[in-house]
């Protein structure tokens, strides 16, 4: 994988990464507290394994702005990373989906670390149960693959 950035471009103001969402309707929040620190799961997050646990077969993340696509048909874009806190990509759940974000933060408490997504923007609201059924089950693999 090769190494993540941060950088923003120069002419871009605070917020531009999302600008396209505003206004967006909430989605859907899941969350999951695994046992190991943050450090670990986020090693876990940005690996192979936990990628493909949470977005899919064959996904693996890399700097902002560099594409993903897993084979099973969900695909999108790195718009931030922030190493050991959060990673965001766009989310299209097949060719001609509706533009949305999944949001993956971390926050450390104490020797656990909880991991909380929040999936918004066009379409979510549609199939709310369908998705938060999703992300739980997501959460609940890459969990299972952290302690595997």
């Amino acid at each position: 994988m090769s190494s993540p950035t941060q950088s923003v471009p120069d002419n871009a103001a605070p917020g531009d990464e999302d600008r396209d969402l505003e206004g967006s309707p909430a989605g859907v929040h899941s969350t999951v507290t695994v046992e190991a620190p943050v450090d670990q799961v986020w090693q876990h997050l940005i690996s192979a394994r936990g990628t493909e646990a949470l977005l899919g077969p064959g996904v693996t993340l890399g700097n902002k702005g560099e594409s993903w696509h897993s084979a099973d048909g969900p695909h999108g874009v790195v718009r931030s990373y922030h190493p050991l806190e959060q990673i965001r990509v766009s989310w299209h759940p097949h060719e001609d989906g509706p533009l949305s974000v999944v949001d993956l933060q971390l926050k450390p408490q104490g020797d656990s670390t909880r991991v909380d997504l929040y999936h918004e923007g066009e379409g979510i609201a549609e199939d709310g149960p369908g998705d938060k059924s999703r992300w739980d089950a997501a959460l609940g693999r890459f969990a299972q693959a952290l302690d595997a």
